[in-house]
């Protein structure tokens, strides 16, 4: 798909998040924090994101039969820094269940990161973009006054990702993925139509130490902590 493309459909899918409509339910959110980074051996690098965040449900079970709802929404990771940060982009789909106070949803999410350079010893290191299949268990629990106080988790293990050039004249040859995983944690609390939370989430891959990932420089753990607001309809 081609990058105007992605942008294209993953914005409206956030877009369609923040409209009400017949026999849809969502929410729509912002966040602000820090992200810390860090490539094989190489230092933690530390510096700004900021996330934007929607999930609608596209398909509602009758109140009669119940059932599973569908949901479908989209996330866009942006850094201050994108030479020592990467972006993400990614949308998802899947069934989500409810039973009493607790919500199951299942994604199955397509998830493109821009993996930024790297210098060593004064030569730049290129990393190709990365494409990946998610597909993340979601828990999500509401509790207290008036139901207002949500906890979320969420992870998934990685799949083996697919690379795309990034545009540098000499491609350079792909690593052998080993594993990966991604979890999050969010806290919240839901003021009528608007929310305010906060996340902590955690993401590694490692590849095998061999020729194609020199120096395990495509090795890399990303941390991020960040808090928001937003509101549901």
């Amino acid at each position: 798909m081609l990058r105007g493309k992605t942008h294209g459909v993953l914005v409206c899918l956030i877009v369609l998040a923040a409209v009400p409509a017949y026999c849809q339910r969502g929410t729509f959110g912002i966040d602000v924090g820090q992200s810390s980074d860090k490539f094989g051996a190489l230092p933690s690098v530390s510096g700004l994101v900021v996330g934007i965040d929607g999930e609608i449900a596209v398909l509602k079970p009758s109140k009669k039969d119940g059932g599973a709802s569908i949901v479908a929404g989209g996330e866009i990771r942006l850094p201050s820094d994108t030479q020592h940060h990467a972006k993400e982009l990614a949308i998802f789909g899947g069934p989500a269940f409810q039973y009493r106070n607790l919500t199951i949803e299942l994604h199955a999410q397509i998830r493109k990161i821009y993996t930024p350079p790297s210098t060593v010893n004064n030569q730049v290191f290129v990393r190709d973009k990365i494409e990946l299949l998610e597909i993340p268990l979601v828990l999500r629990y509401r509790f207290g006054p008036a139901k207002g106080l949500f906890i979320e988790a969420q992870g998934a293990p990685e799949f083996t990702p697919r690379f795309r050039s990034n545009g540098s004249l000499a491609p350079l040859p792909n690593p052998h993925f080993d594993h990966g995983y991604f979890v999050r944690g969010t806290v919240g609390y839901l003021f009528g139509n608007y929310y305010a939370k906060a996340y902590y989430e955690s993401r590694y891959f490692k590849f095998l130490a061999d020729p194609f990932n020199p120096n395990n420089l495509y090795n890399w753990r990303t941390n991020v902590i960040s808090g928001g607001v937003g509101f549901a309809f």
